[in-house]
Protein backbone atom coordinates (compact mmCIF):
# COMPACT_ATOMS: atom_id res chain seq x y z
CA UNK A 1 0.00 0.00 0.00
CA UNK A 2 1.13 3.54 -0.72
CA UNK A 3 -0.10 6.29 1.59
CA UNK A 4 -0.57 9.88 0.49
CA UNK A 5 1.31 11.32 3.47
CA UNK A 6 3.74 9.86 5.99
CA UNK A 7 4.52 11.74 9.21
CA UNK A 8 7.66 10.92 11.18
CA UNK A 9 7.38 12.17 14.74
CA UNK A 10 3.98 12.56 16.40
CA UNK A 11 4.90 15.02 19.11
CA UNK A 12 4.16 18.73 19.21
CA UNK A 13 4.12 19.49 15.48
CA UNK A 14 3.53 16.07 13.97
CA UNK A 15 0.37 15.52 16.01
CA UNK A 16 -1.14 18.83 14.90
CA UNK A 17 -0.25 18.27 11.26
CA UNK A 18 -1.80 14.79 11.39
CA UNK A 19 -5.02 16.23 12.82
CA UNK A 20 -5.19 18.88 10.09
CA UNK A 21 -4.39 16.41 7.30
CA UNK A 22 -6.90 13.84 8.55
CA UNK A 23 -9.71 16.25 7.66
CA UNK A 24 -8.64 16.40 4.00
CA UNK A 25 -9.67 12.98 2.70
CA UNK A 26 -6.08 11.79 2.24
CA UNK A 27 -4.49 8.61 3.56
CA UNK A 28 -2.02 9.25 6.37
CA UNK A 29 0.39 7.02 8.27
CA UNK A 30 2.35 8.29 11.27
CA UNK A 31 5.37 6.98 13.16
CA UNK A 32 6.38 7.74 16.73
CA UNK A 33 9.41 6.14 18.40
CA UNK A 34 7.85 6.38 21.88
CA UNK A 35 4.27 6.44 23.12
CA UNK A 36 1.82 9.15 22.10
CA UNK A 37 2.10 12.12 24.47
CA UNK A 38 5.51 11.03 25.84
CA UNK A 39 7.74 13.42 27.81
CA UNK A 40 11.07 12.63 26.09
CA UNK A 41 11.11 15.81 24.01
CA UNK A 42 9.58 19.30 24.20
CA UNK A 43 5.94 18.35 24.86
CA UNK A 44 6.05 17.78 28.59
CA UNK A 45 5.81 19.44 31.95
CA UNK A 46 2.02 19.61 32.41
CA UNK A 47 1.75 23.21 31.17
CA UNK A 48 3.18 25.32 28.36
CA UNK A 49 2.93 29.08 28.04
CA UNK A 50 0.56 30.63 25.52
CA UNK A 51 1.39 34.27 24.68
CA UNK A 52 0.17 36.59 21.93
CA UNK A 53 2.07 39.82 22.74
CA UNK A 54 5.29 38.23 21.61
CA UNK A 55 8.79 39.22 22.72
CA UNK A 56 10.38 37.09 19.97
CA UNK A 57 8.93 39.39 17.32
CA UNK A 58 5.58 40.64 16.08
CA UNK A 59 5.85 38.50 12.91
CA UNK A 60 4.68 35.56 15.02
CA UNK A 61 1.48 37.21 16.25
CA UNK A 62 -0.72 36.17 13.26
CA UNK A 63 0.37 32.56 13.82
CA UNK A 64 -0.51 32.83 17.50
CA UNK A 65 -3.94 34.33 16.83
CA UNK A 66 -4.68 31.56 14.34
CA UNK A 67 -3.43 28.98 16.83
CA UNK A 68 -5.81 30.25 19.50
CA UNK A 69 -8.73 29.62 17.14
CA UNK A 70 -7.41 26.17 16.28
CA UNK A 71 -6.84 25.23 19.92
CA UNK A 72 -10.52 26.01 20.51
CA UNK A 73 -11.43 23.98 17.43
CA UNK A 74 -9.51 20.96 18.72
CA UNK A 75 -11.17 21.35 22.11
CA UNK A 76 -14.59 21.40 20.45
CA UNK A 77 -13.85 18.31 18.35
CA UNK A 78 -12.48 16.27 21.26
CA UNK A 79 -14.32 17.65 24.28
CA UNK A 80 -10.96 18.12 26.04
CA UNK A 81 -9.93 21.30 27.86
CA UNK A 82 -6.51 22.26 26.49
CA UNK A 83 -6.12 26.05 26.67
CA UNK A 84 -6.79 28.18 29.75
CA UNK A 85 -6.67 31.95 29.21
CA UNK A 86 -5.93 33.66 32.50
CA UNK A 87 -3.52 36.32 31.28
CA UNK A 88 0.24 36.49 30.96
CA UNK A 89 2.97 38.84 32.16
CA UNK A 90 6.16 40.00 30.51
CA UNK A 91 8.42 41.59 33.12
CA UNK A 92 11.50 43.72 32.53
CA UNK A 93 13.03 47.12 31.90
CA UNK A 94 10.90 49.13 29.43
CA UNK A 95 14.07 50.16 27.57
CA UNK A 96 14.98 46.54 26.73
CA UNK A 97 14.23 45.33 23.20
CA UNK A 98 12.20 42.42 24.60
CA UNK A 99 9.78 44.76 26.34
CA UNK A 100 9.62 47.05 23.31
CA UNK A 101 8.76 44.04 21.10
CA UNK A 102 5.94 42.98 23.43
CA UNK A 103 4.40 46.44 23.60
CA UNK A 104 4.81 46.96 19.85
CA UNK A 105 3.13 43.66 18.97
CA UNK A 106 0.30 44.28 21.44
CA UNK A 107 -0.46 47.70 19.97
CA UNK A 108 0.00 46.68 16.33
CA UNK A 109 -2.37 43.72 16.56
CA UNK A 110 -4.88 45.22 19.03
CA UNK A 111 -4.10 42.67 21.73
CA UNK A 112 -5.93 43.56 24.92
CA UNK A 113 -3.24 44.49 27.40
CA UNK A 114 -2.21 46.68 30.33
CA UNK A 115 1.13 48.24 31.16
CA UNK A 116 1.77 48.24 34.92
CA UNK A 117 4.40 50.50 36.46
CA UNK A 118 6.36 49.52 39.55
CA UNK A 119 3.69 50.56 42.06
CA UNK A 120 0.78 48.97 40.19
CA UNK A 121 2.73 45.78 39.51
CA UNK A 122 3.84 45.42 43.11
CA UNK A 123 0.29 45.87 44.35
CA UNK A 124 -1.40 43.54 41.86
CA UNK A 125 1.19 40.76 41.68
CA UNK A 126 3.12 40.78 44.97
CA UNK A 127 4.40 37.26 44.28
CA UNK A 128 7.01 38.88 42.01
CA UNK A 129 9.80 40.97 43.53
CA UNK A 130 10.52 43.63 40.90
CA UNK A 131 12.90 46.58 40.76
CA UNK A 132 11.77 50.19 40.51
CA UNK A 133 13.05 50.40 36.93
CA UNK A 134 10.92 47.44 35.79
CA UNK A 135 7.37 47.21 34.46
CA UNK A 136 4.89 44.46 33.69
CA UNK A 137 2.94 44.07 30.46
CA UNK A 138 -0.23 42.07 31.05
CA UNK A 139 -1.33 40.23 27.91
CA UNK A 140 -5.00 39.46 28.53
CA UNK A 141 -5.12 36.95 25.66
CA UNK A 142 -2.40 34.75 27.19
CA UNK A 143 -2.58 31.66 29.37
CA UNK A 144 -1.35 28.09 29.47
CA UNK A 145 -1.75 24.86 27.52
CA UNK A 146 -1.76 21.23 28.63
CA UNK A 147 0.91 19.82 26.29
CA UNK A 148 0.74 16.06 26.78
CA UNK A 149 -3.06 16.12 26.71
CA UNK A 150 -2.99 18.26 23.56
CA UNK A 151 -0.75 15.82 21.67
CA UNK A 152 -2.87 12.84 22.70
CA UNK A 153 -6.06 14.71 21.77
CA UNK A 154 -4.82 15.62 18.28
CA UNK A 155 -3.56 12.12 17.48
CA UNK A 156 -6.69 10.41 18.78
CA UNK A 157 -8.87 12.77 16.75
CA UNK A 158 -6.79 12.02 13.64
CA UNK A 159 -7.27 8.29 14.25
CA UNK A 160 -11.03 8.83 14.48
CA UNK A 161 -10.81 10.52 11.08
CA UNK A 162 -8.96 7.56 9.56
CA UNK A 163 -5.24 8.13 10.16
CA UNK A 164 -2.98 5.13 10.85
CA UNK A 165 -0.71 5.52 13.88
CA UNK A 166 2.37 3.42 14.67
CA UNK A 167 3.67 4.19 18.16
CA UNK A 168 6.88 2.65 19.55
CA UNK A 169 8.08 2.46 15.93
CA UNK A 170 11.42 4.20 15.35
CA UNK A 171 12.20 5.21 11.78
CA UNK A 172 15.73 4.26 10.77
CA UNK A 173 15.88 5.84 7.32
CA UNK A 174 13.84 7.95 4.90
CA UNK A 175 14.76 8.53 1.26
CA UNK A 176 13.41 9.64 -2.08
CA UNK A 177 12.69 6.72 -4.46
CA UNK A 178 11.67 8.10 -7.83
CA UNK A 179 8.37 9.88 -7.29
CA UNK A 180 7.77 8.14 -3.94
CA UNK A 181 9.38 8.21 -0.50
CA UNK A 182 10.52 5.09 1.34
CA UNK A 183 10.21 5.11 5.14
CA UNK A 184 12.26 2.35 6.78
CA UNK A 185 11.57 1.05 10.29
CA UNK A 186 13.28 -1.81 12.10
CA UNK A 187 10.65 -4.27 10.92
CA UNK A 188 9.58 -3.17 7.45
CA UNK A 189 9.43 -0.37 4.93
CA UNK A 190 6.55 1.84 3.90
CA UNK A 191 5.93 3.80 0.72
CA UNK A 192 4.34 7.26 0.73
CA UNK A 193 3.85 10.01 -1.82
CA UNK A 194 5.15 12.71 0.52
CA UNK A 195 6.68 12.81 3.99
CA UNK A 196 6.61 15.29 6.83
CA UNK A 197 9.61 15.08 9.17
CA UNK A 198 8.75 16.45 12.62
CA UNK A 199 11.24 14.68 14.86
CA UNK A 200 12.20 17.62 17.08
CA UNK A 201 15.63 17.15 18.69
CA UNK A 202 16.19 13.97 16.63
CA UNK A 203 16.00 15.92 13.37
CA UNK A 204 19.70 15.46 12.55
CA UNK A 205 19.40 11.68 12.58
CA UNK A 206 17.13 11.69 9.53
CA UNK A 207 18.39 14.89 7.89
CA UNK A 208 22.16 14.92 8.56
CA UNK A 209 22.68 17.92 6.27
CA UNK A 210 20.94 20.00 8.95
CA UNK A 211 23.71 19.21 11.47
CA UNK A 212 25.52 22.55 11.00
CA UNK A 213 22.37 24.58 11.70
CA UNK A 214 20.39 22.55 14.28
CA UNK A 215 21.32 20.96 17.58
CA UNK A 216 19.49 19.38 20.46
CA UNK A 217 19.58 21.17 23.79
CA UNK A 218 18.60 20.05 27.27
CA UNK A 219 15.94 22.10 29.04
CA UNK A 220 15.50 21.81 32.80
CA UNK A 221 12.15 22.60 34.37
CA UNK A 222 11.64 22.89 38.10
CA UNK A 223 8.62 23.07 40.39
CA UNK A 224 8.41 24.74 43.80
CA UNK A 225 6.00 24.43 46.70
CA UNK A 226 4.11 27.61 47.62
CA UNK A 227 3.54 28.84 51.15
CA UNK A 228 -0.12 29.26 50.19
CA UNK A 229 -1.29 27.58 46.98
CA UNK A 230 -4.23 29.98 46.58
CA UNK A 231 -1.79 32.85 45.98
CA UNK A 232 -0.48 31.03 42.90
CA UNK A 233 -3.71 29.99 41.21
CA UNK A 234 -4.02 31.14 37.56
CA UNK A 235 -6.16 34.22 38.27
CA UNK A 236 -3.78 35.38 41.00
CA UNK A 237 -0.50 34.38 39.34
CA UNK A 238 -0.66 34.27 35.55
CA UNK A 239 2.02 32.80 33.33
CA UNK A 240 5.08 35.03 32.95
CA UNK A 241 8.39 35.59 31.21
CA UNK A 242 11.01 37.85 32.74
CA UNK A 243 14.36 39.36 31.87
CA UNK A 244 16.12 41.07 34.76
CA UNK A 245 19.72 41.91 33.97
CA UNK A 246 21.54 38.66 33.21
CA UNK A 247 18.62 36.51 34.39
CA UNK A 248 16.03 35.16 31.96
CA UNK A 249 13.29 32.90 33.27
CA UNK A 250 9.63 32.03 32.91
CA UNK A 251 6.92 30.05 34.61
CA UNK A 252 3.30 29.47 35.33
CA UNK A 253 0.71 29.02 38.05
CA UNK A 254 -0.13 25.93 39.98
CA UNK A 255 -2.53 23.87 37.91
CA UNK A 256 -3.10 21.20 40.54
CA UNK A 257 -3.00 23.37 43.69
CA UNK A 258 0.38 22.01 44.71
CA UNK A 259 3.41 23.19 42.67
CA UNK A 260 4.51 26.31 40.79
CA UNK A 261 6.68 25.85 37.68
CA UNK A 262 9.70 28.05 37.01
CA UNK A 263 12.17 27.47 34.20
CA UNK A 264 15.43 29.17 33.33
CA UNK A 265 15.95 30.20 29.71
CA UNK A 266 19.47 28.76 29.60
CA UNK A 267 19.42 25.55 27.57
CA UNK A 268 22.33 23.10 27.65
CA UNK A 269 23.85 22.12 24.28
CA UNK A 270 23.85 18.39 23.54
CA UNK A 271 24.67 18.26 19.86
CA UNK A 272 22.64 15.11 19.26
CA UNK A 273 19.56 14.00 21.17
CA UNK A 274 21.18 10.67 22.08
CA UNK A 275 23.64 12.55 24.31
CA UNK A 276 21.08 13.62 26.89
CA UNK A 277 21.44 12.65 30.54
CA UNK A 278 17.96 12.86 31.99
CA UNK A 279 19.25 12.91 35.54
CA UNK A 280 19.26 16.48 36.83
CA UNK A 281 22.30 17.04 39.02
CA UNK A 282 22.21 19.51 41.97
CA UNK A 283 24.62 21.89 40.21
CA UNK A 284 22.22 22.12 37.27
CA UNK A 285 19.50 23.75 39.37
CA UNK A 286 21.61 26.22 41.36
CA UNK A 287 20.41 29.10 39.20
CA UNK A 288 16.77 28.02 39.58
CA UNK A 289 17.07 28.03 43.37
CA UNK A 290 18.82 31.40 43.41
CA UNK A 291 16.14 32.91 41.16
CA UNK A 292 13.38 31.79 43.54
CA UNK A 293 15.19 33.41 46.47
CA UNK A 294 15.90 36.65 44.61
CA UNK A 295 12.75 37.27 42.59
CA UNK A 296 9.75 35.69 44.37
CA UNK A 297 7.57 36.01 47.45
CA UNK A 298 5.82 32.95 48.82
CA UNK A 299 7.76 30.03 47.31
CA UNK A 300 10.00 27.61 49.17
CA UNK A 301 13.40 27.75 47.41
CA UNK A 302 14.18 24.05 47.09
CA UNK A 303 12.45 22.41 44.13
CA UNK A 304 10.05 19.58 44.87
CA UNK A 305 10.35 18.29 41.30
CA UNK A 306 12.86 18.66 38.47
CA UNK A 307 12.73 17.18 34.97
CA UNK A 308 14.89 17.31 31.85
CA UNK A 309 13.38 17.82 28.41
CA UNK A 310 14.81 18.58 24.97
CA UNK A 311 14.16 20.76 21.98
CA UNK A 312 15.89 21.45 18.66
CA UNK A 313 17.52 24.88 18.36
CA UNK A 314 18.59 26.50 15.11
CA UNK A 315 21.57 28.82 14.92
CA UNK A 316 19.26 31.84 14.55
CA UNK A 317 16.64 30.55 17.05
CA UNK A 318 13.88 30.61 14.43
CA UNK A 319 12.19 27.47 13.17
CA UNK A 320 12.41 25.41 9.99
CA UNK A 321 9.14 25.15 8.09
CA UNK A 322 9.09 24.15 4.43
CA UNK A 323 10.45 21.92 1.70
CA UNK A 324 13.78 20.22 2.33
CA UNK A 325 16.52 21.12 -0.18
CA UNK A 326 17.37 18.19 -2.48
CA UNK A 327 14.43 16.16 -1.12
CA UNK A 328 11.47 17.28 -3.26
CA UNK A 329 8.79 15.10 -1.66
CA UNK A 330 9.66 16.00 1.93
CA UNK A 331 8.98 18.94 4.22
CA UNK A 332 10.30 19.66 7.69
CA UNK A 333 8.79 21.39 10.70
CA UNK A 334 11.31 21.68 13.49
CA UNK A 335 13.95 23.73 15.24
CA UNK A 336 11.46 25.75 17.24
CA UNK A 337 14.16 26.69 19.73
CA UNK A 338 12.06 26.46 22.86
CA UNK A 339 9.12 28.61 21.76
CA UNK A 340 7.01 26.48 19.44
CA UNK A 341 4.29 24.68 21.37
CA UNK A 342 1.87 27.59 21.57
CA UNK A 343 1.78 27.97 17.77
CA UNK A 344 1.71 24.24 16.95
CA UNK A 345 -1.83 24.11 15.48
CA UNK A 346 -1.08 26.92 13.02
CA UNK A 347 2.19 25.26 12.01
CA UNK A 348 0.32 21.98 11.54
CA UNK A 349 -2.13 23.75 9.27
CA UNK A 350 0.71 25.33 7.28
CA UNK A 351 2.35 21.92 6.88
CA UNK A 352 -0.95 20.60 5.55
CA UNK A 353 -1.19 23.46 3.08
CA UNK A 354 2.33 22.87 1.76
CA UNK A 355 1.85 19.12 1.39
CA UNK A 356 -1.47 19.49 -0.41
CA UNK A 357 -0.49 22.57 -2.43
CA UNK A 358 -3.28 24.57 -0.84
CA UNK A 359 -3.35 28.31 -0.32
CA UNK A 360 -1.43 29.47 2.72
CA UNK A 361 -2.38 32.81 4.30
CA UNK A 362 0.86 33.22 6.25
CA UNK A 363 4.21 34.56 5.11
CA UNK A 364 6.65 31.87 6.21
CA UNK A 365 9.52 32.70 3.87
CA UNK A 366 11.64 33.73 6.86
CA UNK A 367 11.26 30.20 8.28
CA UNK A 368 12.26 28.38 5.09
CA UNK A 369 15.19 25.93 5.37
CA UNK A 370 16.49 27.57 2.20
CA UNK A 371 17.64 30.59 4.24
CA UNK A 372 20.68 28.64 5.40
CA UNK A 373 21.89 27.66 1.95
CA UNK A 374 25.14 29.30 0.93
CA UNK A 375 24.61 32.09 -1.54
Amino acid sequence: MTWDIGIIGLGTMGSMAMWQLAKQNVSIIGFEQYGIGHDRSAAGGESRLFRTAYKEGEQYVPLLKESKLLWRELEKETGNKLLSLSGGLTIGNPDDDIMKNVIKSAKHYDIEHEILDYNDAKKRYPQHLIDRNEIMVLDKEAGFLRPEYAVVSAVERAKELGATVNSYTPVTNVEQDGEKVIIQTREKEYKVNQVLIATGPWIRELIPEFSPIVEAKKIILSWFAPHNAEDFLPKMFPIFTRTSGEYKFYGGPTVENSMVKVGVSNSIPLGDAKNINRTVEPEEICENVMIIKKFFNGLYPDPVRVNAYMDAYTIDNHSLVGRIPNFPNAIVVGGFSGHGFKMAPAIGKIAKDILLNQKNNFDINALSPLRFQKK
